[in-house]
């Protein structure tokens, strides 16, 4: 997207120096690496709010569990390196409205919720770490790519405007991270290889048009 500060942390250093020496973390990557791992931990619970009953009961106790192992981790790196970081509140369907109307009324099916909530949840974790890692983001842009993305996923808007389509499908590119955890962990999921083809289509939907 071209935002300003993208580049100013170096991820493959910090990456590096996350498995070999974290110690020499600076202040501005701990806090990096620190906000995004309470982004990371808090996503989750929010996120099952947003789908099927059956999937928030099976996925809860292993998600809170998530939860507080990268909030244990992400308090020492920040406390290693004398820095501060907060997690962000991501919405719940109680907290929103699409068109005037619940949020979850005019969705069905798995599909439907999962994009709708990926379309607002990641935008939140963007927008959180975004700060952290000094990006800046044009004004304005994260509140129209909210409003015009929930109606898009669960109301009755029927196309973005490009701006908000392009930030979408950078923020849908999650697929290639799914895919690298359920490799990395030999985990041969199912339920990865359905996240990972959910947003895999989405991303290419939105750069087809």
């Amino acid at each position: 997207m071209g935002f300003s500060g993208v580049d100013a942390l170096d991820d493959d250093r910090i990456a590096r120096r996350l498995r070999t020496t974290p110690d020499e973390l600076t202040p501005a990557e701990a806090r990096s690496v620190a906000a995004t791992l309470l982004a990371d931990g808090a996503f989750s619970e929010p996120y099952c709010e947003w789908l099927p009953t059956w999937y928030e009961l099976a996925l809860i106790a292993p998600v809170r569990y998530g939860d507080w192992r990268l909030r244990r981790v992400a308090g020492a790196v920040a406390e290693r390196a004398s820095v501060t970081a907060t997690a962000p509140r991501f919405s719940r369907p109680t907290d929103v409205r699409i068109d005037g109307a619940p949020a979850l009324s005019r969705v069905s099916g798995f599909r439907e919720r999962f994009l709708l909530a990926d379309s607002l949840l990641h935008l939140e974790w963007f927008d959180h770490v975004a700060a952290a890692d000094g990006i800046e983001v044009p004004d304005g842009l994260v509140a129209r790519t909210r409003e015009e993305s929930l109606s898009y996923y669960g109301g009755e808007r029927d196309r973005l405007s490009p701006e908000v389509r392009r930030f979408q499908r950078h923020l849908f590119a999650d697929d290639g991270w799914v895919r690298r955890v359920d490799e990395a962990y030999g985990l041969d999921s199912a339920l990865f290889g359905l996240w990972e083809r959910l947003l895999r289509d989405e991303r290419r939907r939105l750069g087809g048009d």
